[in-house]
């Protein structure tokens, strides 16, 4: 099986999607327990990568290719670096509870939304596994359809419009990446005599500059859109205020990264010259931060509960791409865990509104306060998810965003001057909002009769609380796991880094302290 592992955990969803086809649509608790079974043996597989993957090896481990279309040089090319195996292990648990908190909150042609989770599950491993670009963008692509149809169903009043907006937005992306692919695939059939999708042979394409800058603002506006970078980030807010809990969940916990991971794994690498141009880097940087600031000034201002969240998702991925354009190891390593990062704590927020929201059918701030008596396991978790999201140390953001802004000032210390800023921001607004929703009496006679979270409910967030835990205390094994993937791709964009830092350690007086 560990020959084939990845396909595996790639096609578990989706033999899972297939059998869910044949179980009558009235049976619909059979149809709840067969969605969560698949789910969780795709988390269970996916686990084994983690006990087999060996840290420090260079390269890709798991690979499986062979040919797929060969006559057009596509082929079935997957495997995985410490960056992928991270978010393929984000993707698989966070599928998995996204399905299981929408046991209760789904009553509505249920058969059809988890057939859409499993496929949209599919989708996003791909995404992570591919290493040909046809395979990568077929996968890109079909992820679109089932989040268009889980928004456009089973979303909020403006479901229609933030579906739409969702779709056209991600489609006008891909249609330029694809152009900025093609052009990649000719010009290897231009040097050395073949046509292919595989990321090997493309690394060795010899691209004047120009050619590489049109490249990358092509894949740029693709990965952009879909982090969301500003000012490509109008459709999120729309798109997450409609779509319900599992579908917020899984849009802010997994489809996001799909655009940072795309600058990692084909940008830097395929376009190094282009990637490290000053220009583009100072463009880039500047986007990150106005989304860091911008994106916690708006949450400040936000009335509805979820908008709130989904605007912080703005500026906690500016932190993310910061650190990517920040071009060295701290910075780049920093990014992927804040991916992460962002994962559970976001993902946990959006799970905290969903528990409210199927209890008062509101997500008005001002309905709410004094929560904290009437349902006090729910207030211990949303301050776990809280502190969180904000960074507080010991716990899994105050890591990404450390490393981050390291890495920032060792670009530019008016980066991290400005991006701390977003730090400070981010606690305000939920500091704020924690106090408004818990905190204080309680207002609103409503609010007297909620019941407490019950067991299936707390059980969802014991992994992402115990993975945030992990991560603030011992953050030590995933700084292992990407030190390699990250050196490749920084020696890949700035060939001379590691040198210029051995020659200026070698050069350093040693202290008082360091002399022998």
């Amino acid at each position: 099986m560990e020959q084939h592992l990845l396909t595996v955990v790639l096609f578990a969803p989706l033999a899972g999607f297939l059998v869910l086809l044949f179980i009558p649509s009235a049976r619909q608790g059979l149809i709840r327990v067969w969605a969560n079974v698949a789910s969780l043996v795709t988390f269970a597989i996916s686990l084994l990568l983690v006990t087999g993957f060996q840290k420090g090896r260079p390269g890709y481990q798991f690979e499986e290719s062979f040919d797929w279309i060969p006559s057009i040089g596509a082929h079935y090319h997957i495997g995985i670096d410490g960056i992928s195996l991270l978010l393929i292990m984000l993707t698989t648990l966070m599928s998995f509870l996204a399905v299981l908190c929408s046991w209760s909150a789904i009553q509505d042609r249920v058969k059809e939304y988890y057939a859409m989770f499993l496929l949209l599950e599919t989708g996003m491993i791909g995404v992570f596994l591919s290493l040909d670009f046809f395979l990568f963008y077929v996968f890109w692509e079909l992820v679109l359809v089932p989040m268009y149809f889980i928004i456009g169903i089973w979303g909020g009043p403006r479901k229609l419009y933030a579906a739409i907006k969702f779709f056209l937005y991600t489609l006008a992306g891909s249609v330029l990446m694809l152009l900025g692919i093609l052009t990649l695939y000719f010009q290897h059939f231009k040097q050395f005599g073949t046509y292919t999708f595989d990321i090997y042979p493309l690394m060795q394409l010899n691209l004047p500059l120009g050619m590489q800058e049109w490249i990358f603002w092509a894949f740029f506006v693709g990965f952009a859109i879909k982090v969301p970078m500003f000012p490509f980030h109008t459709w999120l807010p729309d798109a997450h205020v409609e779509a319900p809990t599992g579908g917020s969940v899984i849009l802010a916990a997994v489809l996001l990264k799909m655009g940072t991971y795309g600058f990692l794994r084909f940008s830097l690498p395929l376009l190094p010259g282009a990637s490290y141009d000053r220009t583009i880097v100072q463009i880039l940087a500047v986007l990150s931060i106005i989304g860091i600031i911008y994106g916690a000034l708006v949450s400040l201002m936000q009335s509805d509960w979820k908008k709130l969240v989904a605007y912080s998702s703005v500026s906690h991925l500016g932190f993310c791409t910061l650190g990517i354009f920040s071009m060295n190891p701290n910075g780049i390593a920093g990014s992927v865990l804040q991916q992460v990062n962002h994962g559970i704590s976001t993902g946990m927020l959006f799970l905290i509104i969903g528990v409210i929201y199927e209890r008062r059918h509101t997500r008005e701030i001002k309905e709410y306060g004094g929560l904290a008596h009437v349902m006090p396991t729910f207030a211990v978790i949303f301050a776990i998810a809280m502190l969180s999201s904000a960074g507080l140390p010991l716990l899994n953001g105050f890591i990404g965003e450390f490393t981050i802004l390291q890495g920032a000032y060792e670009a530019s210390w008016v980066w991290a001057a400005f991006a701390v800023t977003g730090v400070i921001l981010g606690a305000a607004y939920l500091l704020w909002l924690y106090q408004r929703t818990m905190l204080g009496e309680v207002t609103n006679e409503k609010n007297l009769a909620i019941p407490d979270m019950n067991l299936r409910e707390v059980a969802i967030f014991l992994p992402l609380i115990a993975w945030a835990v992990w991560i603030g205390v011992y953050p030590k094994p995933y700084f292992d796991i990407l030190q390699r993937p990250v050196a490749d791709i920084v020696q890949r964009v700035r060939p001379d880094y590691f040198n210029n830092n051995v020659i200026r350690n070698a050069a350093r007086v040693p202290t008082h302290g360091e002399a022998r």
